[in-house]
């Protein structure tokens, strides 16, 4: 990524997921596609991968608007892209989650990051989208499948419309689900 010189407010776009477990990897595959690109300076895309708590750490340097990107089962056919906008006054208490580092949801993710806010004064992210992608299957193995191999480019091109302009419209969906 060649970042263009700070302008507008400060998006993090971090692909979550494990490459370990098939189509889990589908959030590392789109963030690394995604960080190739032109992007313009205010916007930071990271594999997050399985560091679930590092994500939670790095958002207290103050961002506006947090895309996770990850594999969400939903029930859709395998490759079924999602845009759901998490609801933060929706987070369950970080004692709901096992605060395990290397299995956090988003959702645990999120009650970290309010028990940090909590303690250190910062501000979580205004706004928090989630383009999600449903997975085929999600059992040990290297590689995505097909279909969702397939959606990643579109995946790609829903968050650079999502983030065009500088402020990301308003999700299709409105659920805090998502599932790795």
């Amino acid at each position: 990524m060649n970042p263009s010189p700070q302008s507008g407010p400060r998006v993090l776009v971090a692909g979550i997921g494990n490459i370990f477990l098939g189509d889990d990897g589908f959030g590392v595959e789109t963030a690394r596609r995604l960080a190739e690109r032109e992007m313009p300076g205010h916007i930071e895309v990271v594999d997050i991968g399985v560091r679930g708590v590092h994500l939670a750490y790095q958002l207290l340097d103050g961002y506006d608007t947090l895309v996770l990107v990850d594999a969400t089962a939903r029930g859709g056919a395998p490759g079924t892209l999602y845009v759901i906008e998490h609801d933060l006054g929706e987070s369950a208490s970080p004692a709901a989650h096992a605060l395990d580092g290397h299995r956090m949801t988003p959702d645990a993710v999120l009650a970290l990051l309010g028990t940090l806010c909590a303690g250190t004064g910062a501000e979580p992210p205004r706004r928090v989208l989630v383009v999600g992608c449903e997975p085929a299957s999600v059992e040990e193995g290297i590689g995505l499948s097909a279909p969702v191999s397939d959606a990643v480019p579109e995946a790609v091109r829903l968050i650079e419309e999502l983030l065009r302009d500088g402020e990301p419209p308003r999700a299709q969906a409105s659920t805090a689900e998502a599932s790795t």
